[in-house]
């Protein structure tokens, strides 16, 4: 019905781990309910039928890769799972307190973590109602309690949601992220939609990032694609890269960089892909977002032929503290 004559886009499916077993463990098959785990096949199963490209997600939260594995398979048919992997340990990586204690290492698992085959077969998220209901906070509240709109909070909350947005899987934000909303979520408070206004360079921040992971201007088509690579980590200076493709080439392939330390760093090495200019699409440092930003002028990037990283080619940025730069180039 919800497909046929309402025209919903997909469904989210709630405590799906309760469903296919009486606690809702995944490591105790003793409890597992056959009939639940064959009742969520038949449904996707119909669902597929009447709607093939109708999408079904399952907040499961057991890590149980068979959820998004074919019905023929064995599986339950579902076309996307919630990863609490990714949440956890980038908010972990951001609310660290200290540089020192953010491990890139742990960053690097969560964005090359796949459930199967299809690196879509995950929600990526920072905030959902379960992370800041029942008095935990907004992850800019998190970062700087009681003062949400500082600049840390603003640098490393926008800095996490553009990870959500470029590495691999579904990205999810929650009512009122895109315009720094900061109380906990409970209804007896709704959504200040005055901080849309407020925090209007916050709100064109997470548009363009919506923009440039459905590939709008068509240079970005490896933010849609199934393969990625980090291929530089420094966990010394806390700066991370890595590249997102589809087929690969001009528009194509796309390098994510990110600063997760409080330094600036001008002419930063990493390798690249390919060789020619790297074009800038977006630097979360731009005073475009906010005046506080420092606005650190990234220029577009040369690749040369002094391999590094492992890849061919070279090249020399400028990134703000706590900042991501995404590049690719022209067609």
């Amino acid at each position: 019905m919800w497909f046929r004559d309402y025209h919903v886009d997909g469904l989210r499916f709630d405590a799906t781990s309760f469903i296919r077993n009486v606690h809702g463990y995944g490591s105790d098959p003793g409890s597992d309910l056959p009939d639940g785990w064959s009742l969520m096949q038949w449904i996707n199963s119909e669902i597929k039928k009447s709607r093939p490209e109708g999408i079904t997600i399952a907040e499961d939260l057991g890590d149980n890769p068979a959820l998004t594995r074919d019905v023929k398979d064995g599986g339950c048919g579902f076309d996307s799972q919630w990863d609490l992997s990714f949440v956890h340990t980038l908010r972990e990586v951001l609310k660290a307190g200290e540089d020192s204690g953010r491990d890139l290492e742990k960053l690097k698992q969560i964005i090359i973590r796949r459930f199967y085959l299809d690196s879509f077969e995950r929600v990526i998220y920072t905030e959902s109602h379960d992370e800041v209901a029942n008095g935990k906070a907004r992850m800019p509240e998190e970062l700087a309690p009681n003062n949400a709109a500082t600049l840390y909070a603003k640098k490393l909350s926008t800095a996490g949601a553009a990870l959500v947005f470029t590495s691999p899987g579904i990205p999810m934000i929650f009512q009122g992220q895109e315009f720094l909303e900061d109380d906990w979520f409970h209804d007896r408070d709704p959504v200040d939609w005055s901080k849309k206004q407020k925090f209007a360079g916050i709100f064109r921040l997470y548009c363009d990032l919506v923009s440039l992971r459905l590939n709008r201007n068509g240079d970005t088509a490896g933010l849609t694609g199934q393969e990625t690579e980090v291929f530089h980590l420094n966990n010394n200076d806390k700066v991370l890269a890595f590249h997102r493709w589809d087929k690969g080439g001009p528009g194509d392939s796309t390098v994510v960089v990110a600063n997760m330390s409080d330094r600036e760093y001008l002419d930063y090495r990493i390798g690249l892909p390919r060789e020619g200019l790297w074009k800038v699409r977006f630097n979360s440092d731009s005073n475009l977002y906010d005046q506080e930003f420092s606005g650190l002028e990234c220029p577009d990037v040369k690749a040369d032929n002094n391999a590094m990283d492992g890849q061919p080619f070279g090249g020399s940025l400028n990134i703000a503290p706590y900042s991501v730069i995404i590049m690719s180039q022209e067609k």
